[in-house]
């Protein structure tokens, strides 16, 4: 049995999230590290309004603060790790999993990371989930899209998660006149909730600007594969790590390939680390055979655990 590692991305976090830890003290000197690194507590900050935690220069931080103390809880508890996947933000996590980021660095990265991203484009943007189209469909309508416009109306396939799910990514303004060319087309709809234009063209100068910040930082080359947001392969060395975690600013996350790459590398046990369980729900709808859940499923990080040693037999 080996076990993969996801770790989420923006948009599941909010009250309650950190319930499952307050009886953890691995976790809770973490997020007593994290309010040293942040200056705020993630404890009171979750605890606040939805509108505040999914703000995204305090998303970001948040949700990296809140995955490392779910792993501090976690990994005392656990067997070996083969492979380590994040989704979006979530792959800056997975290099934490993985041995590359101490939080310090984590958590001063993900402030970096949102605050160049905000700074990429002032006006507001977002992320609109499309099911019903397959990517080649809607590649060719964002190009269509695309054609005779100001850069502005830009929208670009920022997120494939497999056959018909997909998330575009643009301004608010060009996502709402894009919208009903979609419904028209028998497609369904959901935006996210996410203020900034992901993983498009939007993102190019926070990706310069990151990309610099990772070479100057402390990130190491990973003790477990960390599997590229941007084709589902495994990055061993520093410098494929930066590599990696720059182009997915700008670059469609290839997220269905990430969970074909855990299980092509014997992952047979997946857990998510969360807040939420939206990767376990597209891990299973993917690979059925595998045995997957989130720690969300669960009450505490030990009854996740105590299911990944029965899954070990």
């Amino acid at each position: 049995m080996s076990l993969g590692i996801l770790c989420s991305g923006q948009g599941a976090q909010g009250p309650g999230m950190l319930d499952g830890l307050r009886a953890e003290p691995a976790a809770q000197a973490v997020l007593d590290g994290a309010l040293a690194v942040l200056g705020w507590d993630p404890r009171i900050v979750a605890t606040g309004p939805e509108v505040e935690m999914r703000r995204n220069a305090v998303a970001q931080p948040l949700l990296c603060a809140v995955q490392a103390a779910t792993w501090a809880a976690l990994r005392s508890r656990l067997p070996p790790v083969r492979a380590v996947a994040g989704y979006s933000l979530g792959e800056l996590s997975a290099y934490h999993v993985a041995d590359a980021l101490d939080l310090g660095d984590l958590l001063a990265l993900a402030q970096r990371r949102a605050q160049a991203m905000d700074r990429a484009d002032t006006e507001p943007g977002g992320l609109l989930a499309v099911r019903g189209l397959d990517r080649s469909r809607l590649e060719a309508l964002c190009r269509e899209q695309d054609a005779g416009i100001a850069m502005d109306a830009a929208i670009d396939v920022a997120i494939d998660n497999g056959a018909d799910r997909l998330v575009i990514g643009g301004r608010r303004t060009a996502l709402a006149a894009f919208g009903p060319v979609l419904l028209a087309l028998g497609a369904s709809l959901t935006p996210l909730p996410v203020d900034v234009a992901s993983h498009t063209r939007r993102m190019a100068p926070a990706a310069a600007e990151f990309g610099r910040v990772l070479a100057a930082g402390g990130l190491r080359a990973p003790s477990v594969p960390v599997l590229a947001g941007i084709d589902g392969s495994a990055a061993f060395t520093r410098e494929r790590a930066i590599s990696a975690l720059t182009r997915q600013m700008t670059e469609t996350v290839a997220w269905a390939a990430c969970l074909d790459g855990l299980r092509e590398m014997g992952c047979r046990v997946l857990l998510e680390i969360g807040p939420g369980d939206a990767l376990a729900r597209m891990a299973r709808d993917r690979h059925p055979d595998l045995a997957v859940r989130a720690v969300s499923e669960f009450r505490s990080p030990a009854g996740a655990a105590a299911w990944v040693e029965r899954q070990a037999g």
